[in-house]
C-alpha cells in the first residue's frame, strides 16, 4: 500500500463538500471552457501522475524522456497528492485545464470523474483493442467499465494482505489465518504480555482503515450495497462488524492504530499478525531505510521476518462462499479534453514499452494486470517476478530471490478474485464519496475506542451512507 504513506493509503480525506458538489461545479466549468482534445493538436501533453513521491517521480521521468524521444511528444509530467486530486480535479475543471492523462488513478476517483462525465472512454477502448483485451486480467478490465463503456485503461493492481508469523502460530500449534475463525483464534492465543493478537487500523481519519474493513467484509458477503439499498446494517455486516471489534478492541494494541503503528508492531516483533497491502514486501524484507523491522531477531538478520511471515490473500468469513480478495485496481485515464492521439500514444506506451519501467517503480504493489502480449501471454507477469524491489529500497534484490514463486503467483492471481464494494452495482460514484468522507472509518474509531456497540455501527454506517448516496443524487 504506498499504502498509506506511499501509495496504498495513507491518503487523506477529501473534502466532504467535493464529493457532494463535484458534478455540477465541474461540469459548468468544463461546458465553457473545455477544449476539444481533437480539435487543436499541438503534440503536447500534460500528464498527471499519483506516483508523486521523490524517487518514482525520477523514474518516472526518464521513461517519460523515452518515449518523447521515440515520438517526438512533448509531456509535461506533474506529480499530485492523491488526497488533493479531487480538489484539483474540480479547478482544472472549472477553468478548463485538466491534464489530458491522469497516472495510477484508483477505482473510486476513476468512477467519479467518469460520473462526472471527465473521461474520454473512446480512447480508452481503443488503446485495450490494440494491445489485445485477452492480455489484461479480465476482472480488472470488468473493473474498470461500466457496461460497454471503457473508464480507464487498467495498469497494476495491489492486494491486501494478512501477514502473520507463521514461528509462532507453528509453536503454539495454530492454524494458518485464512477466514473470520483461525484468524480470531490466533489473536486470543497469542495475545499475551507484551505481545498484541493483532494489529489492526482503527484511525477514523484514514481511509486505511476503511480499507481493513472492507477486506473483511468482503470475505463475510458483507455488501455496501444491494438492489439499489445500502446494506451495512446486514447480518453478515454486523457479524463482521463484531468480528473487527473484538480483534482490534479485545486483541489489538492500546491506542488509535494507524497505518504506521500497525506496521510498527508487527516489525517490533510485538504482534504476530496484522492486515496491511502487497506495498509492504520491500519493507518487511529490510531493504528500505525508513520502516525497519525491529524485531529483536531482526537486529542480526534484517530477512528474518519475511522468511517467518506467513501471508493470507484472499480471506473468507462463516457468511461468505468463497476466499476473497480485496485490492485496489489503478489506471491511466484519459480526459475528456485531452489530446486523443498523442495521448492514446502515450497510453499505449506506458503499457507496452515503458511497461517494465512504471511497474517496476514498486513492484511489491504494482502487480501488473496486463499480463503479457498476443504473441508472450506471460511476458509481463513474469518480468514481474524478478523485478528489483522498488526504487526506495537501499539494496534492490529481485522479488524472486526475497519470496517464493509460489507467494508471488497467489499475489497475482488474487487480481482474478478481488472484490470491491459497490463498483458492479453501478455505485462507483458512492464508494468514491465514501473514500473522501470516511464514514465507515469514522465509526469504526469510535467502535474500538468502546464509545459504541458493533451494531451501533452497523446502524451509524447505514445511516450515513444512505444520507451520503442521497446528497449524490
Amino acid at each position: 500500500m504506498r499504502m498509506w504513506t506511499r501509495r496504498w493509503g495513507a491518503r487523506k480525506p477529501a473534502a466532504a463538500a467535493v464529493a457532494v458538489t463535484l458534478s455540477a461545479a465541474l461540469l459548468a466549468g468544463c461546458a465553457s471552457d473545455a477544449r476539444s482534445g481533437s480539435e487543436r493538436p499541438d503534440g503536447k501533453i500534460t500528464v498527471w501522475t499519483l506516483e508523486n513521491l521523490p524517487a518514482r517521480m525520477a523514474a518516472e521521468k526518464k521513461n517519460v524522456a523515452r518515449f518523447e524521444k521515440r515520438t517526438g511528444v512533448d509531456v509535461e509530467l506533474v506529480g499530485v497528492d492523491e488526497g488533493q486530486l479531487p480538489q484539483l480535479i474540480m479547478s482544472a475543471a472549472a477553468s478548463g485545464n485538466l491534464p489530458d492523462v491522469i497516472g495510477a488513478l484508483p477505482l473510486g476517483q476513476a468512477w467519479q470523474m467518469y460520473g462526472n462525465g471527465l473521461l474520454d472512454t473512446e480512447t480508452p477502448a481503443a488503446v485495450v483493442k490494440e494491445l489485445g483485451e485477452d492480455t489484461f486480467n479480465s476482472n480488472a478490465l470488468k473493473l474498470t467499465s461500466d457496461g460497454p463503456a471503457r473508464l480507464t485503461v487498467p495498469s497494476d493492481a495491489w492486494v491486501q494482505l494478512l501477514v502473520y508469523r507463521k514461528d509462532l502460530l507453528k509453536k503454539a500449534g495454530l492454524a494458518a489465518p485464512e477466514d473470520y475463525g483461525s484468524t480470531v483464534k490466533a489473536a486470543q492465543k497469542l495475545d499475551r504480555g507484551r505481545m498484541h493478537g493483532i494489529s489492526l487500523a482503527a484511525d477514523p481519519s484514514d481511509v486505511f482503515t476503511q480499507q481493513s474493513f472492507e477486506y473483511l467484509a468482503l470475505a463475510n458477503d458483507c455488501q455496501l450495497t444491494h438492489k439499489g439499498k445500502v446494506t451495512l446494517d446486514s447480518p453478515a455486516c454486523r457479524r463482521t462488524f463484531a468480528t473487527y471489534d473484538e480483534l482490534a478492541r479485545e486483541h489489538g494494541a492500546p491506542g488509535t492504530q494507524t497505518v504506521d503503528t500497525t506496521r510498527a508492531t508487527y516489525f517490533a516483533g510485538r504482534s504476530p499478525m496484522m492486515v496491511w497491502s502487497s506495498f509492504l514486501l520491500d519493507e518487511l524484507s529490510g531493504q528500505r531505510a525508513d520502516a525497519v523491522p525491529s524485531c529483536p531477531q531482526c537486529k542480526k538478520d534484517k530477512e528474518f521476518l519475511a522468511r517467518n511471515s506467513g501471508i493470507t490473500t484472499a480471506m473468507k468469513g462463516p457468511d461468505g462462499g468463497k476466499p476473497v480478495q480485496f485490492g485496489e485496481i489503478t489506471s491511466w485515464a484519459v480526459t475528456k479534453t485531452a489530446e486523443t492521439k498523442a495521448s492514446r500514444s502515450f497510453v499505449k506506451y506506458m503499457l507496452s514499452d515503458g511497461y517494465e519501467d512504471w511497474f517496476g517503480m514498486a513492484p511489491e504493489g504494482k502487480i501488473p494486470v496486463r499480463e503479457g502480449t498476443s504473441d508472450d501471454p506471460r511476458k509481463y507477469t513474469r518480468a514481474w517476478h524478478s523485478s528489483p524491489l522498488g526504487v526506495e529500497a537501499k539494496v534492490r534484490k529481485p522479488l524472486d530471490s526475497i519470496y517464493p514463486d509460489e507467494l508471488l503467483d497467489e499475489l497475482s492471481d488474487g487480481i482474478s478474485v478481488m472484490r470491491r464494494w459497490g463498483f458492479l452495482q453501478g455505485e462507483g460514484a458512492l464508494v468514491g464519496a465514501t473514500n473522501g468522507e470516511l464514514p465507515v472509518a469514522k465509526v469504526l474509531g469510535s467502535m474500538t475506542s468502546g464509545q459504541t456497540t458493533p451494531g451501533e455501527a452497523a446502524q451509524q454506517s447505514q445511516d450515513e451512507i444512505d444520507a451520503l448516496r442521497r446528497s449524490l443524487r
